[in-house]
């Protein structure tokens, strides 16, 4: 069952494995009697039902170059980019831990993780509180140092061979990366999606690996609508 969440607006976010996105359109349509038209964009793939219900994609990797409007539902294009072989760069980050690796087809081919003392906050008040503040501060700026050493030299030395980065963990490391000019060309690469991750280690990289390669799309029905397929 495709994984979903609710979205501004109404409507659903399911994420769907690239294997599967050709399977779940036709369901899609199936659910809605039947597709009017597909609509293929460069960054984004709008799939129109007869009842009016839409289900748009995100196109990964961007851009789709087979793109046009065409009637019924003409998803291949987008199908066969998702099936792609691809190398991605993989760059966890959350505050006190982060893990860095290169996948290739969802398989992660060499990694570097670590794990960094970062205080929690804490609930004392007046100097204590200031003193534990510096020292938290201080901790987090090592941690991040950490984190773009080990990128500098696991991923830039091989982003001739990425088609991507992939980001995940939390945004406002993230950004305290991004201020690392050794890491300028990196970002240039990184996706627009950021995945949600818990405290980085291996196996939230060989998740993440696998997450790199699954789509997410947004189902909106009309007032109509049936449901959302699964």
């Amino acid at each position: 069952m495709s994984k979903a969440r609710a979205v501004a607006g109404g409507g659903h976010a399911v994420e769907v494995e690239s294997e599967r996105v050709a399977g779940w359109f036709d369901r899609f349509a199936a659910r809605h009697g039947g597709v009017a038209r597909t609509d293929r964009g460069p960054a984004a793939v709008v799939v129109t039902a007869v009842d009016g219900a839409t289900a748009t994609c995100a196109v990964p990797f961007a851009p789709l170059t087979d793109t046009g409007s065409v009637a019924g539902l003409a998803v291949e294009p987008l199908v066969a980019h998702l099936l792609a072989p691809r190398r991605v760069g993989l760059l966890l980050v959350r505050l006190g831990g982060h893990s860095v690796g290169v996948a290739r087809d969802g398989v992660v081919e060499s990694s570097r993780t670590d794990r960094r003392l970062v205080h929690g906050r804490s609930a004392a008040g007046g100097w204590s509180q200031h003193r534990f503040a510096r020292r938290r501060a201080g901790q987090a700026r090592v941690a991040l140092r950490a984190a773009a050493a080990d990128a500098a030299e696991v991923l830039v030395p091989r982003l001739s061979e990425l088609d991507a980065v992939v980001l995940g963990g939390d945004q406002k490391a993230l950004d305290g990366l991004r201020a690392d000019h050794r890491l300028a060309t990196l970002f240039a690469l990184a996706e627009p999606r950021v995945l949600d991750v818990p405290e980085p280690r291996r196996t939230v990289l060989d998740d993440a690996a696998r997450r790199a390669r699954i789509v997410e799309i947004v189902v909106r029905e009309n007032r109509r609508g049936s449901g959302w397929p699964r």
